[in-house]
């Protein structure tokens, strides 16, 4: 009686070590590629545009964020219609951009493509931190949405070729100043992938 329950006890233990090292496994495997095809967009990225962002006063960051920093290049000050410098660095961008998220080692890791818009924290005509909170939400929201209307709207062939795809990936995001930095008014684009996700819902 007593080996056979010994018997039975073991064979859980083997069981669920067994489970263990298969869920083990798999995170190891997902975070693997995540990595891999993290590293492999952002050396991507860098041999694309390395020429241009001195030019374009932007930055590649290690997350794969491309980040557009100069607040006179980019709206007047309050305003969220796109300065015509900008408009510029966008037609010379934004084609090539898609045409290296939408290639082949990319297109199916894709789950999001964000244009994120980023303000300060201050407002010249209030000194109320509610409204000025709310202003430049709304500001920063009117930028984003403003930056992805003309990425979407460019009369490119790569463009073109490529809208249903942005259509379902693309979206505009008012960040106001949840994510304050030095470089404060600022537009950002950013890419979530599916590899990512699916470490956050296995961390879960």
């Amino acid at each position: 009686m007593m080996s056979g329950l010994m018997l039975i006890f073991l064979f859980i233990a083997v069981s669920f070590m067994i489970e263990v090292e298969s869920e083990k496994k798999v995170l190891v495997d997902v975070a693997t590629e995540y990595r891999d095809t993290k590293v492999n967009l952002n050396e991507a990225l860098f041999s694309e545009f390395e020429n241009d962002l001195l030019a374009w006063d932007a930055t590649i960051t290690k997350d794969n964020s491309i980040v557009f920093s100069s607040p006179e290049v980019l709206f007047e000050v309050s305003k969220s219609d796109l300065k015509d410098e900008f408009k510029i660095i966008l037609q010379e961008f934004f084609s090539r951009y898609i045409a290296i998220l939408t290639s082949k080692d990319y297109v199916d890791e894709i789950l999001e493509l964000r244009v994120e818009g980023h303000t300060s924290d201050t407002w010249k005509s209030t000194s109320s931190k509610k409204e000025i909170y709310l202003k430049n939400m709304e500001l920063s929201q009117s930028r984003a949405y403003n930056v992805l209307a003309y990425c979407y709207s460019l009369e490119d062939d790569i463009i073109k070729e490529h809208r249903p795809w942005l259509e379902k990936y693309f979206r505009a995001n008012g960040m106001a100043f949840s994510k304050l930095q030095e470089n404060a008014r600022r537009v950002e684009f950013t890419v979530q992938m599916k590899s990512e996700s699916k470490v956050y819902e296995i961390l879960k």
